[in-house]
């Protein structure tokens, strides 16, 4: 393969979601009132302003020193129950007008760290201002999308019911696409895709990406190239994210000829200048089927094309070195991301760790993690838990234990996951009652409405119930399952029938 070196840097890369803007092709944005309740009605207004750019819109490219300060506010609350509301009623309390820029480039930087929850929030505040603020076509299409991510389908589902016919351009269709997408429905995705392509809002790359996303997401790899044709028939230019899942569909599929195959079709193409997330495909599927070279060369592009200020490219070449075993790059590539950035988030602090703990380099994760102690602005339990989840798997269970407690004195509320480590190292030593204790405790942590136990820590506790005849365990165990609201499709009821003596286990453990 011969990957050359003149293919021009592009600013825009693949992001797995596909929901960082929902903003399709349009020659004008249209002005709404979003009313929280019945029927949504809407005063229309035309805008000269075109969005298709997978990323950033015009406000992006204001000073960002305002909107910062907003963002840390919010995001840095110290209780986020009290509400992004009371933050901005507080700065504007304060003698500051926020600008509706201001909150559309607060709320991009929310949903890009995940916390759609107060991203939602100060749309709700704009929605409640409508003599301050504008909402277009393209607001509605995030809120969609934050109501799907916060709320739920359903109240997504609701959301794009209420909302006028006149009003549902391709931007809103496609973010509850996207919704589907993101939630793996595939049986109510498909439609709403035909339902696209009759209206003729299937004419650009947007929501066949989507779609590909979401046949990757179930390993139907072959449809992939069987949506690419289908764009290739309708004369629709693939885009850079076209090729690049493309590219993972052929990896995917463990074909290193197709991957290139289509590489080399992507440099063919006038319209598409490969960006740092084709090469960070590439290299993945290349150390996948043990061809490092090749993966160091897509590594050594990679970094050529890290353009502007931005950190996730760093984070893949820390990760994939590190998947290499290529200690010197992992922290050549650390050095040089500290040089480049005054502050370095919590992701990168992730990133650099989880590689050393993957080559062995405990000494270095445990210097790293010390600096991040320091350095953090606010507390990520993730970090921690992947020196705990080491120190488990060692045997280092007091290690463990010390930096839990260490955790919590500086500020960490563990999470599930973290007490679900804890439990692991209990189960090792064969304390089931603390292991027990553990579970009950990551079952009421904070976040913890998504969280289930690993089915083999359920069969590790059931069989040292089993060994010591310990009856009561059992039934708190069993309890807490239901409670959780483990469903019956997955293997603790199997665990249950073969450890815990339950011939009839439909009877006997109805966790629903």
């Amino acid at each position: 393969m011969a990957l050359h070196s003149s293919v021009s840097p592009h600013p825009h890369y693949f992001c797995s979601s596909l929901g960082r803007s929902l903003s399709l092709p349009s020659a004008s944005r249209s002005f709404v009132h979003i009313p929280t309740t019945r029927r949504l009605n809407f005063s229309i207004r035309c805008s000269i302003s075109q969005v298709y750019n997978y990323g950033s819109v015009d406000y992006e490219r204001r000073p960002l020193s305002k909107w910062n300060h907003i963002y840390r506010r919010i995001s840095l609350m110290e209780n986020p129950e009290v509400g992004a509301a009371s933050v901005m009623n507080q700065i504007e309390k304060e003698g500051k007008k926020i600008t509706k820029w201001e909150l559309c480039r607060v709320v991009r930087e929310l949903r890009k760290y995940k916390k759609y929850q107060l991203a939602l929030e100060v749309y709700e505040w704009m929605n409640n201002r409508i003599e301050r603020f504008r909402l277009f076509n393209s607001d509605i299409a995030i809120q969609l999308d934050l109501v799907a991510k916060v709320r739920g389908i359903s109240s997504a589902e609701d959301y794009f019911l209420r909302l006028p016919d006149s009003v549902k351009d391709k931007r809103i269709y496609g973010a509850l696409l996207n919704a589907y997408v993101g939630a793996k429905m595939r049986d109510k995705a498909e439609p709403l895709m035909e339902q696209m392509r009759n209206k003729g809002y299937a004419v650009h790359p947007l929501p066949f990406n989507v779609m590909m996303t979401l046949y990757m997401k179930l390993g139907e790899y072959d449809i992939v190239d069987s949506l690419i044709s289908e764009m290739k028939q309708q004369n629709i230019q693939l885009d850079t994210y076209s090729y690049n899942i493309w590219l993972s569909a052929r990896g995917s599929q463990g074909s290193v000829e197709g991957m290139e195959e289509v590489f080399e079709q992507m440099k063919l193409d006038t319209g598409i200048n490969p960006n740092w997330t084709t090469f960070s495909t590439m290299a993945t599927f290349y150390i996948r089927l043990g061809q490092l070279r090749e993966a160091e060369q897509c590594l050594k592009h990679l970094e050529t094309r890290i353009v502007d200020r931005d950190r996730m490219p760093y984070h893949y070449l820390i990760s994939l070195y590190g998947s290499m075993g290529n200690k010197g790059e992992v922290y050549r590539v650390w050095n040089m991301y500290k040089s480049v950035f005054p502050t370095i988030p919590n992701l990168g602090y992730y990133a650099i760790i989880s590689s050393l703990l993957r080559m062995g380099e405990i000494q270095g994760a445990e210097k790293i993690y010390d600096e991040w102690m320091l350095a953090k602005s606010t507390y990520d339990p993730k970090i921690g838990n992947l020196l705990m989840g080491w120190y488990v798997k060692e045997g280092l269970f007091e290690k463990a234990e010390s930096l839990f407690d260490q955790m919590a004195e500086g500020g960490g509320n563990p999470g599930s996951s973290t007490w679900e480590i804890l439990a692991e190292g209990h189960i090792r030593q064969k304390r089931l009652s603390d292991a027990l204790s553990c579970f009950k405790e990551a079952a009421s942590a904070p976040g913890s409405q998504s969280w289930r136990p690993k089915p083999v820590n359920v069969t590790a506790m059931l069989e040292l119930c089993k060994r010591g005849g310990n009856e009561d365990s059992k039934e708190a165990l069993i309890e807490l399952l239901r409670q959780l609201g483990c469903s019956l499709d997955e293997t603790y009821p199997s665990a249950l029938s073969r450890f815990s003596g339950i011939d009839d286990v439909d009877a006997s453990y109805k966790l629903n």
